[in-house]
């Protein structure tokens, strides 16, 4: 099928790296990979942070220009099979596809939408409806983790929902072979407000627990709030903490398969495809049991998961892998397999080939 691809929150082709950018990154590549030809299909942001009135009609009508602009091209030259898209909810909805998947008679399809009954206020409500309605015209709406698919059937009981756990593209920490330095910790993520810092909060006060056992830190990761990341940690002598910036997926490939434990409480995340490429490179993780983190690391399996917002357990976590390298060392084992087999990007392609087979071929 010829599929046009389209990210409400960020474009594949945004600027700035992010799980978004990467997640959209991997769907068309497993999309095209199971043979279908898929392109991006617009570059309009549609990610309000708080919504306004003003701020909310400017985008209808940035909306509707752009629908016109698709729609007269479809006409020249004759429309998609299908309309993907992916990581619509209350911030980014889909303001463009819905319309013109009906005017069309083309297969829509969402990926990791998302509903919360809280955010039912004011104008949020508006864009929630929104979602909702391309979450009911959608042949198939395809869910990242139960946590996202539970919410959809509460709220729209009719949804066509599906499962297809979060995956990564292995190959680059396949190519290097883990070298694990005893005591060698490392996290990434971006830095900026919200939960991201109240992570690298609670990351500091864990390990501010733990100045009694020999281990560094690498912080790989950028942002606004770096300056604020840099005080938390200011703590600790100088040479126990290494600052990396922001990096190349090479790079950060060479510095997951030196260290030995990937450390990143998780605090409100999606599900993070960090600790899939620290898993693939053969790093247990220590994480909370929270939001959708369970969805990509295995308690007991391929790292260990902690109680929500308890800075006791994570960092006597922490100290259990730092202590014991015969546990460190078989749950590394399993997380390789984990994410680089059980969670490639090739089975993912054969899952979202079973998947259009099954909802959209069928349905035309």
């Amino acid at each position: 099928m010829k599929i046009a691809f389209y990210s409400p929150l960020k474009s594949p082709n945004h600027p700035v790296p992010s799980g978004d950018r990467l997640m959209a990154r991997l769907l068309i590549s497993a999309l095209q990979r199971a043979g279908h030809k898929v392109y991006v299909v617009s570059e309009l942001r549609a990610f309000l942070r708080e919504p306004s009135t003003p701020e909310v009609a400017d985008l209808f009508g940035r909306a509707e220009a752009e629908k016109e602009r698709i729609a007269a091209q479809w006409r020249a030259s004759g429309p998609p099979d299908a309309w993907f898209c992916y990581h619509l909810y209350y911030k980014a909805p889909d303001l463009i596809g819905p319309s013109l998947a009906r005017e069309f008679g083309i297969a829509y399809l969402t990926a990791e939408a998302s509903y919360s009954e809280r955010r039912n206020i004011g104008l949020s409500a508006e864009m929630q409806d929104r979602v909702l309605d391309a979450v009911r015209l959608a042949d198939v709406n395809i869910c990242l983790t139960e946590r996202d698919r539970d919410g959809l059937a509460a709220a729209a009981s009719d949804a066509r929902l599906t499962l297809l756990p979060p995956f990564i593209d292995p190959a680059l920490m396949l190519a290097r072979k883990p070298e694990p330095q005893p005591g060698r910790l490392i996290t990434i993520a971006m830095m900026r407000p919200g939960d991201k810092m109240q992570s690298y909060g609670m990351l500091a006060e864990a390990l501010a627990r733990l100045t009694h056992l020999p281990w560094t830190l690498s912080i790989v990761g950028d942002g606004p709030q770096a300056a604020q990341v840099q005080a938390l940690f200011s703590r600790f002598k100088a040479d126990r903490i290494f600052w990396h910036g922001e990096k190349t997926a090479d790079e950060i490939a060479d510095l997951l398969s030196a260290s030995s434990l990937y450390l990143w409480p998780g605090c409100g995340e999606a599900f993070g495809l960090a600790y899939l490429e620290a898993q693939a490179a053969g790093l247990p993780v220590v994480a909370q049991a929270v939001a959708g983190v369970p969805s990509v690391v295995v308690h007991d399996r391929t790292g260990l998961l902690t109680p929500p917002d308890d800075v006791a357990a994570y960092a006597q976590a922490i100290e259990r892998l730092l202590t014991y390298d015969g546990l460190r060392a078989g749950l590394a084992s399993e997380a390789r397999v984990f994410a680089s087999e059980e969670r490639s990007i090739d089975r993912a392609a054969m899952k979202l080939a079973d998947i259009l087979d099954q909802y959209v071929k069928r349905a035309r």
